[in-house]
């Protein structure tokens, strides 16, 4: 499980005093929000998460947050369970304004000022989704949350982070998962399973590894939109990932060498 891939050269640099970037996405599922339960909200983890998203913040780092709902529901779910998949769609992206809100809370009391914007619009708790505002609040040191997906039925939020991406110009999506990067098949039932260091997006397509959904990795590949996939378990990872430390799986050219 410790054998690395490596498609390609070393990409992370080292003993960086600066950040390698400066505007990114922070690609959070709702079962990071969840802990070691697995479902609902875990304040301590939430806490841990917001500690560190203030910390590469102070480094003038722009955070925009994508968040999942997993941990509350999930629509395709419901929907294999005989559920309108639309309606069951829709009751995730509920979930992940819910998640939203609890991340704000946990940020502003780090000390963090926080906008969360909602595809789907509900003035009393969100502003509505726009992105040259989204972009304003970032340029004013704001950490801006997405929530309520993309306001469709049909898409993840791997797509929404992928779209948002794109529309606010950042140069880097962050993929927080459970296991340290991107493997060539499940390293918790395989102890063989090897890592990849480096993938094109054009490997995660015809490979069918599991990084982000095939609509959220083609929105990347045309949009040139890089990828981290590193462990969000382990304490520090995000300021390594944006200082430009190798933390797991980078994905980002079209075709490995």
């Amino acid at each position: 499980m410790d054998t690395e891939v490596e498609v390609s050269a070393s990409w992370g640099l080292t003993g960086l005093q600066a950040p390698k970037y400066h505007r990114i996405i922070l690609k959070l599922s709702g079962e990071a929000l969840a802990g070691g339960r697995g479902y609902g909200i875990d304040p301590d983890i939430v806490n841990s998460i917001a500690s560190e998203i203030r910390d590469i913040k102070d480094k003038g780092v722009e955070v925009a947050i994508v968040v999942g709902g997993g941990n509350i529901w999930r629509g395709v779910a419901g929907s294999a369970k005989g559920m309108d998949r639309a309606t069951a769609d829709y009751m995730g992206m509920l979930a992940t304004v819910i998640n939203a809100l609890a991340l704000q809370d946990a940020l502003e009391k780090s000390g963090v000022d926080t906008r969360v914007q909602s595809a789907i619009e509900m003035k009393e708790v969100a502003e509505p989704y726009i992105r040259r505002r989204a972009i304003r609040h970032l340029e004013k040191g704001r950490v801006v949350i997405f929530g309520g997906g993309t306001g469709n039925p049909f898409f993840s939020t791997d797509t929404t982070a992928a779209l948002r991406a794109a529309e606010i110009e950042a140069e880097v999506i962050l993929m927080a998962k459970n296991v340290d990067g991107v493997y060539d098949s499940d390293p918790k039932k395989n102890p063989d399973a090897k890592r990849y260091l480096e993938l094109g997006y054009l490997d995660v397509l015809n490979k069918g590894l599991a990084v982000m959904d095939s609509t959220a990795t083609s929105l990347c590949m045309e949009n040139k939109i890089p990828l981290i996939v590193f462990n969000l378990s382990i304490k520090g990872n995000i300021m390594k990932t944006v200082m430009g430390h190798k933390t797991g799986t980078y994905v980002g050219r079209e075709h490995s060498d």
